[in-house]
């Protein structure tokens, strides 16, 4: 079985490459998205998941052909979450 790498957590992809892209700050993308900016934050600092709804707001945002797809955000979070499940096993 191979053994998967640490995938990071997608809100890191936003902070590091999306935003930086677009030229704007976590506050200018946090009220385009229309979401809570302190919960968007939290998801840039890779404190809190991608959720289904956050998702389906970048999908609108960023749109399907610039890497906004909603279920390609959520395989993301879900690889994250798979690999850091997998990395506390008791």
């Amino acid at each position: 079985m191979a053994h998967m790498h640490n995938p990071p957590h997608p809100g890191l992809t936003l902070r590091d490459d999306v935003l930086p892209a677009l030229g704007l700050s976590a506050p200018q993308a946090a009220a385009q998205l229309d979401v809570d900016p302190h919960h968007f934050l939290q998801v840039l600092n890779g404190n809190a998941a991608i959720t289904p709804e956050l998702a389906q707001h970048i999908e609108m945002w960023l749109g399907t052909e610039r890497g906004g797809a909603a279920r390609l955000w959520l395989a993301e979070q879900h690889a994250f979450d798979a690999w850091q499940a997998g990395t506390h096993r008791c």
